[in-house]
């Protein structure tokens, strides 16, 4: 029998799937083109075409929807079901992203340990031993015709500026770029390979196309220097910015394939023996997204069905009733002048913490507010984060820094309208990281340079003190210098409130039956 000297293989990658199994989106039950329920249907069809295939998650798997939050805060019963599937589908390995620890390091130790298949984290050590935190570094993979494939795994390293300290005490991120560096150049010395991919939970800091800056760098992503400073790579597997990117940097073949199971990341490539040597002769990147024609897997749907029951039944739950307007009509104009559901989003947090000041955000721009009638769904689609709250104790000018900040997300436009900020948009929109208070009044001109916006900035009539010292209730995120408020950095910590704020924005509703939609208008946005 004659050898075969050439072969294809596949590798197939998810990232970001926050927790989307069903293709609906829960805000309202309406069918999306999302979910792992109809990846699961390209996956198979795929790994059908090919002898050879690798399946990688890249990351952020755990969190993000009802039915993960259901399973970690209500009942926690059984394997998680996104690790459930993912056994189901015989994916090779998965990589730790960092929401993956946003439900405590418990909940993610058990998710490991139910897993047929290894996480990686080459960067993630455990303090004290040196050694990585959730099992190896790296996987080899070797096929039947001898070929072998290596498979590295690097988690972000800026989790310290946004994760609960609690869930994270025992853990050191190493640099990602460094600690890829060091892991490629071992894996040169001491494996026999074929191919060589690196699967990151991170993006690009760059674009992959020009090198211009996409993002301010603080060295959250460097995707693009990975590609261009570290030799021998033969494919760098992204994610963590919701980006859809299918290219090549540097002979380096790149791919990100968006967020919640929009899409999947395809690399294929051909292979040539060469005097007993797999060498590859060819690779081939795209997307595979998802459209109305791919049907959902009913047995990915089936392994769900029970959670997914309890999820619907639990987001239906009446919690209580709002008196006036707090619905959104217009998100754009919320985040212009003072509304009834933010000052509401800021009650709450200074009714859990006693924090006379408060600072938060209308997080996406699908919130609608809330009816007279409020759910649990309600709550759930319009604060989508599982925060905890942290009262630290700021100055005048850290409090003035911070809104200049926040006054960044505008500008004005050639026709002299304002608009928002391309760089909280692309490469993805970051409309989280645009703050509005409670308990003081401000105001931020937007005609004026960057950096001197804030106009008007007082509290209880009187301005505030540049030299004073105030303590200001936020999520755990923006208390830690998350997006970039480096301001907060490193601020004392007069309090913690360890119950997240969906549950405490459900409490506040439970104990008084009855919410009044009620306006200040403390600050206001000129332009």
């Amino acid at each position: 029998m004659l050898e075969n000297k050439q072969c294809q293989m596949v590798i197939l990658e998810t990232s970001d799937l926050h927790g989307h199994v069903f293709p609906h989106n829960y805000r309202n039950n309406r069918e999306d083109s999302i979910g792992l329920a109809k990846l699961a249907t390209m996956i198979r069809r795929e790994r059908e075409r090919y002898e050879y295939s690798v399946l990688i998650d890249n990351g952020d798997l755990i969190q993000g929807t009802p039915l993960t939050y259901f399973y970690a805060k209500v009942r926690q019963e059984g394997i998680h079901p996104m690790v459930n599937i993912l056994n189901a589908l015989n994916y090779d390995c998965a990589v730790i992203g960092n929401h993956e620890f946003n439900f405590g390091i418990e909940l993610l130790q058990a998710a490991i340990k139910d897993s047929n298949f290894p996480w990686l984290s080459a960067n993630t050590i455990q303090i004290g031993s040196n050694n990585c935190a959730f099992g190896r570094p790296y996987v080899v993979k070797e096929y039947d015709n001898g070929l072998r494939v290596v498979i590295l795994g690097i988690t972000t390293h800026y989790i310290p500026n946004w994760e609960n300290p609690k869930y994270i005490a025992d853990l050191q991120f190493e640099n990602a770029f460094m600690s890829t560096k060091k892991w490629v150049k071992f894996i040169q010395k001491y494996e026999t390979y074929d191919l060589l991919i690196v699967s990151y939970h991170g993006g690009f800091e760059r674009e992959p196309s020009t090198g211009e800056e996409s993002e301010v760098i603080t060295g959250e992503n460097q995707a693009y220097a990975i590609c261009k400073e570290i030799a021998g790579i033969d494919i760098l597997l992204t994610g963590h910015q919701h980006r859809m990117i299918a290219d090549t940097v540097n002979g380096v073949t790149i791919v990100q394939p968006g967020c919640n199971g929009k899409a999947i990341g395809k690399v294929e490539i051909t292979f040539e023996k060469v005097r007993s040597q797999w060498v590859i002769r060819h690779k081939a990147v795209e997307l595979l997204p998802i459209d109305e024609a791919v049907e959902a897997d009913l047995k990915t749907m089936k392994m769900t069905e029970e959670m997914e029951r309890g999820t619907q039944a639990w987001l239906d739950q009446p919690i209580g009733r709002v008196i006036g307007d707090m619905t959104i009509q217009d998100v754009f104009a919320v985040r212009l002048g003072a509304h009834p559901m933010i000052k509401f989003f800021n009650q709450v947090q200074m009714d859990a913490s006693g924090a006379r000041i408060s600072a938060t955000a209308l997080f996406h721009n699908g919130s609608e507010g809330f009816n007279e009638e409020v759910t649990m769904r309600d709550i759930v689609s319009n604060y989508i984060y599982p925060n905890t709250l942290k009262v630290i104790c700021i100055t005048g000018y850290e409090m003035k820094a911070a809104l200049e900040k926040c006054a960044c997300y505008f500008m004005i436009d050639s026709t002299g309208e304002i608009e928002v900020n391309p760089a909280y948009l692309e490469p993805k929109p970051k409309h989280y990281n645009y703050d509005m208070w409670e308990g003081i009044e401000y105001e931020l001109d937007i005609r004026r340079p960057v950096g001197e916006r804030v106009t008007k900035l007082m509290i209880s009539g009187e301005p505030i003190e540049m030299e004073g010292e105030y303590e200001v209730v936020m999520n755990n995120y923006r208390a830690s210098g998350g997006g970039d408020f480096h301001m907060f950095q490193n601020k004392p910590v007069i309090k913690e409130i360890q119950t997240d704020m969906t549950e405490l924005i459900a409490d506040y509703f439970l104990k008084r039956k009855m919410v009044y939609a009620d306006n200040d208008k403390n600050w206001q946005v000129i332009w």
